[in-house]
C-alpha cells in the first residue's frame, strides 16, 4: 500500500473516531420539530459541532470566557460590519453576555442569539424605513460635513437618531461620488471615455463600504445633463441597488442568520474550521469537482422572477439554443409534472427546482426578452464549469517555445474518481506542451486557493523521479497535537517533464498550492517567482457529515463541519503554517507592505518543525539565474513603478476620511487622481508576445466559439502579464535540462562500472 492510500486510512480513522464517540452521545432517535427555524434543531446543531470539533479537531481551543470573547466579537462584526444596524444601546445591552456565551454552548442556551436576531430584524425593518426617506430629497453638497468609513475603527451609533444621520451621509457619499463620476465622464473627451470606464468610478474605496453604491458609468448620449438631473440619476440608481439588497436580507431565514452565530464559534477554533448548511456543502462539492449536475445556466434574481444571467458553453441549455440570457422564468416543472410559479421565491429554492440528476426533464415556463411567453423542456447533464480547470498555452520568445499552465484550484471529484480531477489534466497539458517541444513551462498558481492532497501528490510527481512530496501530523491519540507523522510520496518513478521550470505565486496562493512550490524549491527542481511569501496555510481539513449522528432525525438535512484535523509540513521539516513559502526570486506587487494571509489571524493555528523527510535534491545551480533576475527587475520600469505603487497603496490604506462638501470632495479626488497618474502605466504594460492555443484546443475552438473567445481574452492577458513575461525570462536563463541527484549518481555508477 503506497503512502498515500495509507494517509487517507488515516483520515478515515480520525473521521471514524469522531463518530464513534459522537455516537455515544447523539446516538438516539431525534422525535420533535419538523420546521426549518425550530429551536430544538438549533440546540442540537450547536451540540454536535462544538462536541465534534473538539473530539476532531488538531488544536481544539479551551471553551472558556476568552473563547466566549472571540466569539462574541466575531459574530457581531459578521451580522453589523458597517455598523449600519445596531446602536450603542442595543451593544449595551448585549454585553452582559460578552463572556457568557462558553456557557450558552454548554447548556444548549440560545438566548444570545435569540436577542441579537430578533434585535437585527426589528433594526433592519427600521432602516428600510428611512433609506428612502432619505433619498427622496436632493443633497445640499453645500455643507461642510465629513464621513470616515474605517467602519472597523468607527463606533456605534449612540442611539436611531445618530444612527439616522450615519445612514444619510453613507448615502449621501455614495451619490457624491456617483454624480461626480458621472460629471467627469460628461466631461471627458470621446477619446479618453474607454479609459475611463475601465478604470471604473474615480473614488472606488469611498463606494466599496456601501451595497446601495453605484459604481456604474453609463455614457451620455452627447449633451452634458445639469447637475440636478445628475443627482437624481444618481439617487434613483443608489435607491435600486438599495432596494435590491433589502430584497436579498428579508429573504434570508432565520436558520441562515444562525449559520452565522454557529460558524462565529467554529471559527474561533481556527480559521478553516466551518460549518456548512446543507445548500453550503452543495456549493462546495460543485466548486471542489468543477461540474454539476443541470442545464448549464447562472441565475439571478430579478423582481419577483429569475433571470438567465449567462449559459455556460458546452452545457444544455446553451446547446438547445432555445434558452436564452434575459429570458425570464416563470414556472419550473419536473418532466411532465404540474409546473410550479416561482413568484416571489429565493433564489436558492428556485436553482434546488432546476437542477437534479442527470437525465431527467425540466421544463421551464421562461418570458422572453419580447414579451413572449414559452415552454422550454431541457434534459439536465454534468456540466462542468470550463474555467475552474486546468488550461495551457504557448507562446514563442527569442527563439525558443515556452508553455504556461494554469491551474485556478487542486479539484477533485471525490465521489467518482474516473471524472476529471487536477492530476490528470495538468498531465494531460504537460504531454500537449512536450509534443511541440517546449524550451521550458511556467506553472502559474497565482490566486490557487488549494484542494485535494491527492492531487498536489501527482502533481509534483510529475516533475520529480520519486520520493516524498509532503509530511502530514495528525492529532495524538490522547488528544495531544503531537501525533504520528504520515510522508506522502510520489511512488511513480516516471518523470513527465524534466526540462526547466518556474512556478508563479502570490500572496493568496494556498494550501495544496504551497505544497506544491514547497516541494519543488526543496528539491531544488525549479524556482519559485512572485509575491514574498503565499498565504501560509498548513492546515488540513475533513468535512464529517453531521447527519450520521442522529438517527431518526425529523429535522432534515443537518449539513457539514469541516475542522482542521491535521497540520502538513514540508519535507525539509518546516512548517508552512503562517510562514507560507518564500519566494526565490520576490517580485513586488500591491501587497508588497500590507500583511495579508494566515499571519493576519488571531486566531490561526502556530508556525513549527518537524524532522525532515529523507529526499535528495536535484543538482541544480540557481543562484546565477536568481542573481540575473533580480538585476533585471532592478533596472525594469515596470517592476519600479510596481514597487511604488505599492508603497503609495500602504501608505493610503488606512485614509478613509472623505468631505460631503462637493468641492472640497472633488479637490480631494483631484489630487488623489493626480497622485496615481503615474500607475496608469501599468494597465499599459504589453509583453508583445503572442500566447496561442495548442493544436487540440484549436479544433475544439472549431465547435466551441464561446470557449474560444474566452480562451482568447487569456492569451491576451498573459501577453500584458508583466509577471509572466519575467518568469519566461528566467526560463531564457535556466539550463536546458535538470537532473536529479539520483540520475547523476546513476550515471557516474554506470561510467564507473563500464571502466
Amino acid at each position: 500500500m503506497n503512502a498515500f492510500l495509507k494517509f487517507m486510512k488515516r483520515n478515515y480513522k480520525i473521521v471514524a473516531l469522531v463518530v464513534l464517540l459522537a455516537g455515544a452521545l447523539f446516538g438516539f432517535t431525534m422525535l420533535p420539530g419538523t420546521k426549518k427555524d425550530d429551536p430544538d434543531k438549533d440546540k442540537l446543531l450547536m451540540e454536535l459541532i462544538t462536541y465534534v470539533i473538539e473530539k476532531g479537531h488538531y488544536d481544539p481551543a479551551a471553551i472558556d470566557d476568552n473563547f466566549s470573547k472571540g466569539v462574541y466579537k466575531d459574530y457581531l462584526e459578521n451580522l453589523d460590519p458597517s455598523k449600519r444596524f445596531f446602536t450603542q444601546a442595543d451593544l449595551n445591552e448585549f454585553a452582559k453576555y460578552e463572556t457568557q456565551i462558553d456557557d450558552q454552548i454548554n447548556n444548549k442556551d440560545l438566548s444570545f442569539f435569540t436577542l441579537t436576531y430578533d434585535r437585527l430584524q426589528k433594526r433592519i425593518k427600521e432602516a428600510e424605513g428611512f433609506y428612502k426617506e432619505i433619498l427622496a430629497q436632493p443633497f445640499d453638497f453645500t455643507a461642510n460635513e465629513d464621513f470616515n468609513a474605517d467602519y472597523e475603527k468607527m463606533p456605534f451609533a449612540q442611539d436611531e437618531a445618530a444612527l439616522r444621520d450615519r445612514w444619510r451621509k453613507q448615502l449621501k457619499l455614495s451619490v457624491l461620488s456617483s454624480v461626480t463620476d458621472k460629471e467627469k465622464l460628461q466631461d471627458t473627451p470621446v477619446e479618453d471615455k474607454q479609459e475611463l470606464k475601465e478604470k471604473g468610478a474615480t473614488t472606488e474605496k469611498a463606494l466599496e463600504h456601501n451595497p446601495g453604491s453605484d459604481v456604474k458609468i453609463t455614457k451620455p448620449n452627447g449633451e452634458k445633463k445639469p447637475f440636478a438631473t445628475l443627482e437624481k440619476e444618481a439617487r434613483e440608481s443608489t435607491l435600486k441597488s438599495l432596494d435590491d439588497y433589502f430584497e436579498f436580507v428579508d429573504e434570508l431565514r432565520r436558520d441562515e442568520w444562525f449559520s452565522v452565530y454557529l460558524n462565529a464559534i467554529a471559527e474561533r477554533f481556527d480559521p478553516h474550521t466551518y460549518y456548512f448548511a446543507p445548500d453550503d456543502k452543495d456549493k462546495f462539492d460543485t466548486s471542489m469537482r468543477g461540474s454539476l449536475e443541470g442545464i448549464g445556466a447562472r441565475l439571478q434574481k430579478k423582481g419577483d422572477y429569475v433571470e438567465i444571467s449567462e449559459l455556460i458553453p458546452g452545457g444544455p441549455a446553451w446547446r438547445g439554443k432555445d434558452l436564452e440570457q434575459g429570458d425570464l422564468i416563470m414556472k419550473v416543472a419536473q418532466g411532465k409534472e404540474e409546473p410550479v410559479d416561482i413568484s416571489g421565491m429565493r433564489l436558492d429554492d428556485v436553482v434546488k427546482k432546476i437542477k437534479g440528476p442527470k437525465g431527467t426533464e425540466v421544463r421551464l415556463t421562461v418570458k422572453r426578452v419580447d414579451g413572449s411567453l414559452k415552454v422550454i423542456a431541457i434534459v439536465r447533464e454534468v456540466v462542468e464549469i470550463e474555467e475552474t480547470y486546468a488550461k495551457s498555452s504557448i507562446v514563442k520568445k527569442g527563439g525558443k517555445t515556452y508553455g504556461v499552465i494554469y491551474l485556478p484550484k487542486f479539484y477533485i471529484d471525490f465521489e467518482n474518481q474516473d471524472n476529471r480531477d487536477a492530476a490528470k489534466d495538468v498531465a494531460a497539458e504537460v504531454d500537449h506542451l512536450k509534443e511541440q517541444g517546449v524550451d521550458g513551462i511556467v506553472m502559474d498558481l497565482r490566486d490557487n486557493g488549494g484542494g485535494s492532497l491527492k492531487t498536489v501528490v501527482d502533481i509534483a510527481g510529475l516533475f520529480i523521479e520519486k520520493g516524498p512530496v509532503v509530511q502530514v501530523r495528525s492529532r495524538a491519540e490522547d488528544g495531544g497535537r503531537d501525533g504520528k507523522v504520515e510522508v506522502l510520496n510520489d511512488v511513480d518513478s516516471k518523470v513527465h517533464y524534466d526540462g526547466p521550470l518556474v512556478v508563479l505565486i502570490n500572496n493568496f496562493s494556498a494550501s495544496a498550492s504551497e505544497i506544491f512550490a514547497a516541494a519543488i524549491q526543496d528539491y531544488n527542481r525549479g524556482i519559485i517567482m512572485g509575491s514574498k511569501q503565499s498565504y501560509g496555510k498548513g492546515t488540513v481539513q475533513n468535512i464529517i457529515d453531521l447527519n450520521r449522528f442522529v438517527r431518526g432525525s425529523t429535522f432534515g438535512d443537518l449539513g457539514a463541519i469541516k475542522t482542521t484535523t491535521q497540520k502538513f509540513y514540508r519535507i525539509n521539516g518546516g512548517s508552512t503554517q503562517r510562514e507560507g513559502v518564500k519566494s526565490d526570486i520576490v517580485m513586488p506587487d500591491k501587497y508588497s507592505y500590507i500583511e495579508v494571509g494566515e499571519r493576519d489571524s488571531d486566531n490561526a493555528l502556530p508556525w513549527d518543525k518537524i524532522a525532515q523527510a529523507p529526499y535528495k535534491p536535484f543538482k541544480n545551480n540557481f543562484a546565477p539565474v536568481i542573481a540575473k533576475s533580480k538585476a533585471r527587475m532592478a533596472q525594469n520600469p515596470e517592476f519600479k513603478l510596481l514597487d511604488e505603487s505599492a508603497k503609495y497603496l500602504s501608505a493610503r490604506k488606512d485614509d478613509n476620511d472623505y468631505s460631503l462638501n462637493i468641492t472640497k470632495f472633488k479637490a480631494d479626488a483631484d489630487r488623489i487622481e493626480n497622485e496615481a497618474k503615474k500607475f496608469k502605466a501599468l494597465g499599459k504594460y504589453n509583453s508583445n508576445l503572442t500566447f496561442d492555443a495548442l493544436p487540440y484546443e484549436k479544433e475544439q475552438f472549431k465547435k466551441d466559439p464561446a470557449l474560444a473567445e474566452k480562451k482568447q481574452d487569456w492569451y491576451k492577458s498573459l501577453g500584458k502579464d508583466v509577471y509572466v513575461n519575467e518568469a519566461l525570462n528566467v526560463l531564457d536563463d535556466m539550463q536546458t535540462k535538470t537532473k536529479s541527484a539520483a540520475s547523476v549518481e546513476k550515471k557516474v555508477a554506470t561510467k564507473v562500472k563500464t571502466r
